[in-house]
């Protein structure tokens, strides 16, 4: 989509593609004993029966999630991010230029055209980190990774210019990540969203004084190096997402997510590291507020 296009926030939405498998929403789980907020969701893509923002927002408080991190990826979904944060008091925002499309950008010659709006976008009082930004090596090739090189740096820049958090897209390339940051200096809150490193990884960001957020990939049999990473995680680095509609947590996994989940993956997360719940909850919601401020103006 050129930079230049306009873009009805109000109506704008993504379809994700359909298949055979079951994308009827899951029934609400027990609601949370203390409250906690979703670090990162994608609520602009529509899977399966597709539910508004008010609806979306509705079903997370009725299980104590109370508040979620709109997060971008170009320049549509983040003026839709820009527009939900703006449009609901229990909604935040993060905008960027996503690693993978990044090199579409480029290619057309208006990345630096498409960053100049993100500037723009971060601007907004609502609107409290830069994200999804950062490398993807799995689908993107060599050709591609010099414009998502240049396009970190940049998002990384306007962190700092704005004095905001930044939310980390890290696929395939932990170790160029971790030296990108090393060299042009990390913003002051940078957050690993769905950390999908292991354990001694978890250890250089935590010691690096990062975030790392856990999302319901962490239940999945496969992804015990996850499991690793939780329990050498400082738990004043620890945050909770859903990245929904994606990585929807065991048992529900392969129906669309949604922030009302979340207390899934924190119950999981408590048993894991024999936590008390309330305990978790309470420094889940804390270490949230920490890293982009009060939800409610």
């Amino acid at each position: 989509m050129p930079v230049s296009d306009a873009v009805d926030p109000s109506t704008y939405v993504r379809v994700r593609e359909k298949s055979s498998r079951d994308v009827s929403y899951p029934p609400a789980p027990e609601p949370l004993p203390v409250a906690v907020y979703d670090n990162h969701t994608h609520l602009e893509i529509e899977d399966g029966e597709g539910l508004p923002l008010d609806e979306q927002m509705r079903r997370a408080a009725e299980v104590n999630v109370i508040g979620a991190v709109q997060a971008g990826g170009d320049i549509a979904s983040s003026r839709w991010s820009a527009w939900a944060a703006a449009s609901h008091p229990r909604v935040l925002a993060a905008v960027a230029i996503h690693p993978n499309e990044a090199p579409a950008y480029a290619e057309q010659g208006m990345l630096g055209e498409a960053i100049a709006v993100i500037d723009e976008l971060a601007a907004q009082p609502r609107v409290r980190a830069i994200g999804e930004t950062g490398l993807d090596f799995f689908r993107t090739d060599e050709t591609g990774r010099p414009a998502q090189f240049e396009s970190f740096e940049a998002h990384i820049a306007l962190a700092k210019k704005h004095g905001i958090a930044m939310q980390i897209h890290d696929r395939d390339a932990h170790d160029p990540v971790l030296e990108t940051l090393d060299r042009v200096g990390a913003p002051e809150r940078t957050v690993f969203h769905c950390f999908s490193g292991d354990a001694d990884m978890a250890r250089i960001a935590a010691d690096r004084g990062y975030w790392l957020s856990f999302a319901g990939n962490i239940t999945f049999k496969n992804a015990q190096n996850l499991r690793d990473a939780l329990a050498v995680t400082p738990r004043e680095r620890i945050l909770v997402e859903t990245d929904a509609p994606f990585l929807t947590p065991t048992p529900l996994r392969g129906r669309p997510n949604a922030p009302y989940l979340v207390p899934v993956t924190v119950r999981f997360m408590a048993e894991e590291l024999r936590m008390p719940l309330d305990e978790l909850c309470a420094q889940v919601a804390s270490n949230t507020l920490a890293v982009y401020g009060a939800f409610e103006d």
